[in-house]
C-alpha cells in the first residue's frame, strides 16, 4: 500500500505539488472565516441540573449573570453620602447608555444592606449585558474597564464578575502567547537549522506544518457551522500542526537521507521512505487521533473543541507528510542537503551514543529498570495531594486589577450576593407557604456556609428562592456546600443552580466522562499498536509506560502548582490548592498522544531491524540509534515551544506549558532511552509474540 503510494508520488511529483498548493491555499482562505465563528466559552456542562435551573431562571424570571460586578469604594465616606450618591447616579446613567449594556442594578437602587460592605464604605453595581453568551459578557467587561479603569470622579472602582474574569484571562493569555512566540519562534528556527543540518532541509517542517494548519482551519470552519467550537482550538491547531510538522519531517527526511546514503536513486529512496517511514507516520497519526478523540467524550464544548481540532490537525499533518513532502523530496533529490551548516546531521550512523546507551542498559536491564522506576515513583509521589478546580481570577498575576478586585470582594463582602445558590422548583407554586417548603428552607439555612435565604417568589408555576453563601463559588468548599445541599430532602421537582452548582456539575461531568475516555484511549491505542507491531506485549508495555510517565508528570505538577515549590522560578503565581481540570486533561491527552508518537517511531525501527534478521539486542541498539536522535530532537523543539508558555502570567497556561515540556522530555529520554531497552532485553523474543490466529490482522510493509 505505502510502496504503491510512493511510486505514484515519484511519477507525478510536480502535478501533486501543484494540486496541493492550490488546495491548501484555498482551504486557508475559506478557513480564515472560522475566526469570526469561534466562541470563548464552553466551560459548563449543558446537560446538568444547574444548566436546567438556569434555563428556568432565564425563561421565567429574566435572571442573568451580570457581565460586570462593580465594587464602588467611597473612600472615607459612607456610601449614603450625598456626594457619593450623586457620583453613582452619574456613573450608572453613563453605563446604561453604553452599547451591549441592557441595565444596571445597585445598592443605591434597593438600599438592600447585603449589597454594601461591612464597613459601609463600598457597595455593588451589577451591570448586565444584552446577551448572556460569553463573548458579549467579555466585550462589555472590556469596554467598562477600558473606559473607567479604577476611578470615576471621587469613587474608586473594582471590576469583577464573569465577563471581567473572562476578558482579563483571555487578554492576558493573548499577550503572553505573543511574548512566548517572540521567544520560541527564533529559537525553534535555530534548533531546526541545527537538527536538520541545512537551510533547505530545515524548511521541510513548514510544508507539513503549514498545510496541516491551513487544512485544519477549513475543517474547523465547517464544524463551526454545525456546532459550537472554542476559539482555543486554534491554539492547539497551531501548536500541534507545527509540532507534528517537525516530528514527521524529521522522520521522513532522515529516512530519505539514509536511503540516499545507501546508494539508492532519488526515486527509489522516496519510494523506500514512503514504504517505511511513511507507514510509521500513518500509524503514529492514527494513534494520536484516537488519543485526542477521547476529548469528544467530555460534555464541555471547550474540551470537545480540542478533540475536533486535534483529530483534524493530525490527519492533515499525516497527509502533508505522506504526499506533498515526498513529492518535494523527489524534486529536490540530493539538493535537500544544499546550504548545509552541520555535516554530521546529514550522514546517518548505525553506531553512536544511543546505541552505546542501549547496550549498556541491556547488559544491566534489571538494575536500570528498578532504579528508573524508583526515580519515576519519586516524581509521582506528590500526586497523592492532587486536587482539581477551575480557572478563575486567581490564575492571573497577583497585581492584575481583576485579581485585586476578587480579593476585595472576599475581604469586604462576607456574602457572595452576586453569585448566590439558586433554588428552582418546577410546578412549585403548590409548595408556597407549605410546611414542607419551610422545613426545607430551614435545613438549608442551618447548613454551614449559608448566611441567609431570600424570600420565595413565583412566576407561572415555577418557584424560586436563593441562598447567600460565604465562599468563592468556583472552589472546593463551594463544591462541598452544593453536595451537602443536594443531600437535604427536597420538594419534588427541586433544582439547585447558580455559579457554585454550575462548578460542581461541571467537575462531576468531567469526572463521569474520564473513565470512559481512559478506556477509549487504552483499547484503541492497544489495538492500533497490535496491528502495527503484530505483538501483544509491546502495545501493553507502551500503554503502561505512558501511564508511568504521565503519573510522574502529574506528580511534579502537583509539587509545583499545588504545594507551591519553585513558584519564584516560574515567575510567581497564586497557590490555590487546585489544578485546573481542563488544563490537566489537555496535558494528559496531548502528552499521551505525543508519547505514543515517539513509541511508534522507536518500535517501528526496532521491528524493521528485527525482521531483517538482527538479534533482539542488536535490533534494539540499532533501532534506538536510528530513531532516538529524531525523537529527542523533536521532543526538545516541542519542549522549547511549550516551555515558553511558562513565561506568561496565567497560572493554568504556565502549568500547561511546563507539563507538556516536562512530559515529552521525560518520555523521550528516560522512558524511550532506558525503560524501553531494559524491558525489550528482559522479554527477549517474547516481545514479538502473538497467537497465529491474530497475526493475520497485522499489517506489514
Amino acid at each position: 500500500m505505502f510502496e504503491r503510494l510512493g511510486r505514484v508520488i515519484v511519477h507525478r511529483k510536480s502535478r501533486i505539488l501543484a494540486i496541493f498548493l492550490i488546495i491548501f491555499i484555498s482551504a486557508g482562505v475559506i478557513g480564515s472565516l472560522a475566526f469570526g465563528r469561534l466562541d470563548s466559552g464552553g466551560y459548563t456542562n449543558p446537560k446538568s441540573e444547574s444548566a436546567k435551573a438556569y434555563k428556568y431562571l432565564q425563561e421565567n424570571f429574566d435572571i442573568e449573570d451580570p457581565a460586570v460586578v462593580l465594587i464602588v469604594d467611597s473612600g472615607s465616606r459612607s456610601v449614603d453620602d450625598p456626594t457619593v450618591i450623586s457620583d453613582v447616579i452619574a456613573l450608572t446613567s453613563e453605563l446604561r447608555q453604553m452599547q451591549n449594556i441592557s441595565k444596571t442594578f445597585s445598592y443605591w437602587d434597593s438600599k438592600a444592606p447585603q449589597l454594601k460592605s461591612t464597613d459601609g464604605k463600598a457597595a455593588y453595581i451589577f451591570i448586565y449585558a444584552t446577551k448572556s453568551d460569553f463573548d458579549v459578557l467579555s466585550k462589555v467587561a472590556g469596554v467598562v474597564t477600558k473606559t473607567y479603569g479604577n476611578k470615576y470622579r471621587s469613587l474608586t472602582l473594582y471590576a469583577t464578575g464573569t465577563g471581567v474574569a473572562g476578558h482579563a484571562i483571555n487578554g492576558q493569555i493573548s499577550k503572553d502567547l505573543a511574548k512566548s512566540e517572540a521567544i520560541a519562534i527564533p529559537l525553534t528556527f535555530l534548533l531546526l537549522l541545527f537538527i536538520f543540518g541545512g537551510l533547505v532541509a530545515s524548511a521541510t517542517p513548514l510544508v507539513v506544518g503549514v498545510s496541516a494548519i491551513l487544512g485544519s482551519f477549513f475543517v474547523i470552519f465547517l464544524i463551526s457551522l454545525l456546532t459550537d467550537v472554542s476559539i482555543f482550538a486554534i491554539n492547539l491547531i497551531t501548536g500541534l500542526g507545527l509540532g507534528l510538522g517537525i516530528d514527521y519531517s524529521l522522520l521522513i527526511v532522515n529516512r530519505f537521507r539514509e536511503e540516499l546514503h545507501r546508494g539508492l536513486s532519488v526515486n527509489d529512496a522516496v519510494i523506500k521512505t514512503v514504504a517505511t517511514a511513511g507507514r510509521t507516520v500513518f500509524f503514529s497519526g492514527l494513534t494520536i487521533m484516537m488519543t485526542l478523540g477521547s476529548m469528544l467524550i467530555f460534555p464541555l464544548y471547550f474540551l470537545k473543541s480540542f478533540g475536533y481540532a486535534g483529530i483534524t490537525v493530525v490527519a492533515m499533518a499525516v497527509i502533508g507528510a505522506l504526499i506533498p513532502l515526498p513529492a518535494m523530496l523527489a524534486l529536490l533529490g540530493n539538493r535537500i542537503d544544499k546550504y548545509a551548516v552541520r555535516k554530521s546531521a546529514i550522514t546517518p550512523k548505525e553506531h553512536g551514543g544511543w546505541a552505546n546507551t542501549a547496550h549498556f542498559v541491556m547488559r544491566r536491564p534489571v538494575a536500570v529498570l528498578v532504579l528508573t522506576l524508583i526515580g519515576l515513583g519519586i516524581f509521582a509521589a506528590p500526586i497523592k495531594d492532587i486536587a482539581f478546580g477551575q480557572v478563575d481570577s486567581q490564575v492571573l498575576p497577583k497585581n492584575h486589577p481583576a485579581a485585586e478586585s476578587a480579593r476585595v470582594v472576599g475581604e469586604r463582602f462576607p456574602g457572595r450576593e452576586s453569585v448566590p445558590v439558586e433554588f428552582v422548583i418546577e410546578d412549585g407554586t403548590k409548595f408556597l407557604g407549605s410546611a414542607e417548603l419551610k422545613l426545607y428552607q430551614a435545613e438549608i439555612g442551618s447548613t454551614e456556609g449559608i448566611l441567609y435565604l431570600t424570600d420565595a417568589v413565583t412566576s407561572g408555576k415555577i418557584l424560586r428562592f436563593t441562598a447567600i453563601h460565604s465562599m468563592a463559588p468556583r472552589s472546593l468548599p463551594a463544591e462541598a456546600l452544593i453536595d451537602k445541599l443536594r443531600e437535604i430532602p427536597a420538594p419534588v421537582g427541586t433544582l439547585i443552580g447558580g455559579a457554585a452548582a454550575d462548578y460542581t456539575d461541571t467537575q462531576q461531568g468531567i469526572a463521569d466522562a474520564l473513565p470512559w475516555a481512559l478506556l477509549w484511549i487504552s483499547i484503541s491505542v492497544f489495538l492500533l499498536l497490535f496491528i502495527f507491531t503484530g505483538s501483544l506485549l509491546l502495545p501493553l508495555k507502551a500503554v503502561l509506560l505512558n501511564m508511568l510517565s504521565l503519573g510522574a508528570t502529574l506528580g511534579v505538577i502537583t509539587w509545583i502548582f499545588i504545594d507551591g515549590h519553585l513558584a519564584n522560578l516560574f515567575g510567581g503565581f497564586t497557590v490555590t490548592g487546585t489544578l485546573d481540570t481542563g488544563s490537566v486533561i489537555l496535558i494528559a491527552v496531548t502528552t499521551f498522544g505525543l508519547s505514543m508518537d515517539y513509541e511508534v517511531f522507536l518500535i517501528s525501527r526496532i521491528k524493521e531491524e528485527y525482521e531483517a534478521g538482527k538479534s533482539n539486542a542488536d535490533a534494539v541498539a540499532i533501532g534506538l540509534q536510528r530513531s532516538a536522535r529524531i525523537i529527542t530532537a523533536a521532543a526538545f523543539v516541542l519542549a522549547v515551544v511549550f516551555g515558553a508558555f511558562v513565561l506568561g502570567g496565567v497560572t493554568s497556561i504556565k502549568m500547561l506549558g511546563f507539563g507538556v515540556a516536562f512530559a515529552i522530555l521525560l518520555d523521550a529520554t528516560v522512558v524511550r532511552g532506558l525503560l524501553v531497552p531494559a524491558l525489550m532485553r528482559l522479554f527477549g523474543n517474547a516481545n514479538w509474540w502473538a497467537p497465529k490466529q491474530l497475526k493475520r490482522f497485522t499489517i506489514s510493509h
